[in-house]
């Protein structure tokens, strides 16, 4: 799929072709490869599941310039086009972390008239100091030019990741993973622009804010309180044996809550033509 500014992203699908369609949306360093859970999983099979990577990230193009991460309307523009590429008919849309901020960009550019519901994995709201958990050394190492610095800031972010550790195998896919991310866009991710206050009241389609408690990147009570000021609708639910990762380190609940939601957005959705 190409982006309005040329951008070639990877775009993936999996589960039934006829389904409700799912639009899955990684987090800083990830790819597809974070909702592996997801896509193999029975609970699932019968919705259209629709991955795709990040400019910047797996198998998508990384831009050299700043600009092209820095300005957080590119990225809602990016699954804008995923959206149209793959003619999803309200598809529900499911972030996690740096995809919130997807969402919120794309709801505030284009409105929720084209999805189906909204569903935040441990979501970045806003990138402030009260929601986001500080980690200065670990951020400071990610834009590291050494390499030894910047790989080891990337296993000690990954492990942050984490309330209970994935597999060795499984870590060191995701180590590897976002080993490939461009560090022209680590580097430019914190000043993202995040048009939240203006994309979350818009969303009048079913909203979940999902979290694992045991979070050391999100500050998840703020987090979910600042999405509720802007939009008194949304639902929430807490993992309370999750860190930042729940559709991994409790992925059948994850499923079993993911299907569930997907069937109240469907009949939304029909009470709502």
């Amino acid at each position: 799929v190409t982006a309005p500014d040329g951008v070639e992203l990877a775009v993936q699908e999996s589960g039934d072709p006829n389904g409700q369609a799912l639009i899955f949306i990684h987090g800083l360093l990830g790819s597809r490869l974070n909702w592996e859970k997801q896509i193999v999983s029975p609970q699932l099979q019968r919705y259209r599941m629709i991955t795709y990577d990040l400019r910047g990230h797996g198998l998508s193009d990384k831009p050299a310039n700043t600009e092209a991460y820095r300005n957080g309307r590119r990225y809602a523009d990016d699954l804008a086009a995923v959206l149209e590429a793959t003619n999803s008919k309200r598809p529900v849309l499911v972030g996690w972390s740096l995809g919130g901020v997807v969402m919120s960009n794309y709801l505030a550019a284009y409105g929720d008239a084209k999805i189906g519901g909204v569903v935040y994995v441990d979501g970045v709201i806003e990138l402030n100091a009260a929601l986001i958990t500080a980690h200065p050394h670990v951020y400071a190492g990610l834009s590291s030019e050494d390499l030894k610095t910047h790989l080891d800031a990337v296993r000690t972010f990954l492990g942050l990741c984490f309330h209970t550790q994935p597999d060795a195998p499984t870590f060191e896919r995701l180590f590897s993973n976002a080993a490939m991310a461009s560090w022209t866009m680590t580097r430019a991710t914190p000043a993202m622009t995040v048009d939240v206050a203006k994309g979350l009241p818009k969303a009048k389609v079913p909203v979940l804010m999902l979290y694992g408690a045991k979070d050391e990147l999100v500050n998840v009570q703020p987090s979910i309180a600042r999405a509720r000021q802007l939009n008194a609708r949304i639902l929430s639910k807490v993992y309370e044996n999750s860190g930042h990762a729940p559709f991994l380190e409790e992925a059948l609940r994850f499923n079993t809550d993911l299907a569930a939601f997907m069937e109240s957005a469907v009949i939304a959705a029909r009470g709502s033509e």
